[in-house]
């Protein structure tokens, strides 16, 4: 879905959502990463390449591709992913990372079944017009919105 900061906290979150049913998972990220996820989602460009397109340029001159990002596990509010790439590469990677490289590469995100039923929340109504309105900030937010 996107990036979004939560108030009052004015902490960053990335929020995925289930792509065949009603749950959606929100991740808190730091500012730079919610700043990276923005840029990726926007397309916009960039004068020099950031860190997350360093790495996909570098996976792409390297002869490879990521094929897939996968949310593995969450422990305490701390989500966990795998890299996984055409060669049967895999990499552990902090799911924001994973996020923003995923969204770069145009790989697909998934997540594991166990972790939506742990973190994931269920939507309602009221949640879809919460949703509508956070596709709404989406169209109106930059990534510099996200800096410290």
């Amino acid at each position: 879905m996107g990036v979004r900061v939560e108030m009052p906290t004015n902490q960053p979150l990335v929020l995925l959502r289930e792509s065949e049913g009603t749950r959606y998972l929100p991740i808190w990220i730091g500012a730079v990463e919610a700043s990276a996820i923005a840029y990726a989602q926007q397309g916009t460009p960039t004068a020099r390449p950031l860190t997350h397109e360093l790495m996909q340029h570098m996976v792409e001159a390297l002869g490879d591709e990521l094929d897939e990002v996968r949310i593995l596990d969450v422990h305490d509010g701390v989500f966990y992913a795998l890299l996984v790439f055409a060669s049967g590469a895999e990499v552990e990677a902090r799911p924001s990372d994973s996020i923003a490289l995923a969204l770069r590469a145009g790989a697909r995100i998934v997540c594991a079944e166990d972790v939506l039923d742990e973190a994931g929340i269920a939507s309602t109504s009221d949640e879809d017009q919460e949703v509508e309105k956070f596709r709404e900030f989406l169209d109106d937010v930059e990534p510099e919105d996200f800096s410290d």
